[in-house]
């Protein structure tokens, strides 16, 4: 074997996948088609559950340096303001919930910081143009070179070419009359401060959304036609009537149209399919790179013990198929900046196979303080963890779901998946007073 992980496309999904595999010292490689980072931002919130996702990968600290909370969004009829709002008003920082509201950061920032945490670079300007599997691996052709890989994922988007190869279908719609146009540009005549928003019709609508850590504002309007320059410069003038806000340059354009889509499977034998890969939505609510980003932590942990590798997408799937569901539904309500709840935030989301009260099996294991520290610093590493709490012990997941609880469900875990308990350890976990 070349490799024991190929892993195709270097977005948020495939670079999160490859740092918790460097984590375990499993094998890798991360290819790319690009020949270069992409430089758009797309995606531009990140949810708690992300945040503690990095928090884990140890590079939370870069991240929330290179974001904001809790933006004003500020609704305009020209130069008069109409109304200012919050859509995380009155969440703060709890012991059980250190990261509340959604982080607003630039994708191309949160790759950055990614890439600069990995022991090994992205191989840029390799596309995958072929590849086959038998019983033991994969074999692949990127660039010129071909890669015999145990596994391989592919993290290549919406257009993904292992999805198309593996004949995997894309189920859903496109929904053609529903288009925006995107795009990063340099503005002056407007603070950084607030989320600015025009357009009383919907066919007349314009935000543009301070990025943080850049000079650049997030271009998005209702519309279509060929993205470019003198196109945006118009839109912007006639939209906010405002001669004194100008368009001095952009350094990505983009027409979206919205796709609702999700693949019936997310693996076929040694090769699993993650992020946009794998199901495509409509960008409302921010959940898009979070997902992704979720996938890969999700079947990190299985690739590098190579164990329960059929629940990623037993567990997956259903999020998938929420997800779908809950963007549709925002999409369609004509207030996609309402109040976010707990599921937006994807602190919610679980892995249940039974109901009951209070923490069980397939819950978020939530943080917390103890006479050792914090319990998410108590879990930070690559194992499974058993916490010692004064209430019994509690077996987590390397990602920081719970496995069982209790001692007799414990020892039943472990027999039932043996190779989970040489990746564990035990931690005393004394409630502070």
């Amino acid at each position: 074997m070349d490799t024991q992980v190929l892993i195709i496309g270097a977005g948020p999904t495939g670079l999160t996948l490859a740092l918790d595999l460097a984590r375990r010292g499993v094998p890798f490689r991360v290819v790319d088609a690009a020949p270069a980072p992409f430089a758009g931002s797309r995606g531009k919130g990140l949810q708690p559950r992300s945040m503690e996702v990095f928090h884990d990968l140890g590079v939370i600290e870069p991240v929330l340096a290179a974001g904001r909370f809790h933006m004003t969004m500020r609704a305009y009829n020209g130069r008069e303001v109409l109304r200012e709002w919050n859509v995380h008003e009155g969440r703060h920082p709890t012991e059980e919930r250190p990261y509340a509201a959604t982080l607003l950061i630039a994708q191309f920032r949160v790759e950055q910081v990614l890439r600069d945490a990995l022991p090994q670079p992205v191989e840029y300007g390799m596309p995958l143009t072929s590849f086959t599997q038998d019983e033991s691996g994969v074999t692949a052709v990127v660039g010129t070179e071909t890669v015999r890989a145990r596994y391989l994922v592919g993290c290549d988007g919406g257009k993904s070419f292992v999805r198309k190869q593996l004949g995997v279908p894309f189920i859903g719609e496109t929904h053609e009359d529903m288009r925006m146009l995107v795009g990063d540009l340099r503005i002056s005549g407007l603070d950084r401060d607030h989320w600015h928003q025009w357009g009383g019709r919907a066919d007349r609508w314009l935000a543009l959304c301070p990025l943080p850590d850049t000079d650049l504002f997030q271009f998005q309007a209702s519309g279509d036609g060929e993205p470019s320059l003198a196109l945006y410069r118009e839109i912007v003038r006639e939209r906010t009537g405002l001669d004194d806000v100008v368009v001095h340059d952009a350094t990505w354009t983009s027409l979206y149209r919205t796709n609702i889509r999700m693949v019936d499977r997310f693996r076929v034998g040694r090769v699993f399919l993650a992020g946009d890969a794998a199901h495509v939505h409509s960008p409302a609510g921010a959940q898009g790179m979070n997902t992704g980003i979720q996938d890969a932590y999700n079947l990190g942990w299985k690739l590098g013990m190579e164990t329960l590798l059929d629940t990623y997408e037993s567990e997956r799937k259903p999020v998938a198929q929420w997800l779908l569901g809950m963007t549709t539904e925002l999409m369609m309500s004509g207030n996609p900046f309402q109040k976010r709840d707990d599921e937006t935030l994807q602190l919610s989301l679980s892995y249940r196979t039974t109901e009951g009260e209070g923490l069980q099996a397939g819950d978020r294991m939530p943080d917390g303080v103890t006479e050792q520290g914090r319990i998410f610093d108590l879990l930070r590493g690559p194992d499974f963890v058993t916490l010692d709490l004064p209430d019994g012990p509690v077996l987590v997941r390397p990602d920081g779901y719970v496995a069982a609880i209790g001692r007799s469900a414990i020892d039943a875990y472990f027999g039932a998946n043996p190779v989970t308990q040489l990746h564990h350890r035990r931690v005393a976990a004394r409630t502070a007073a």
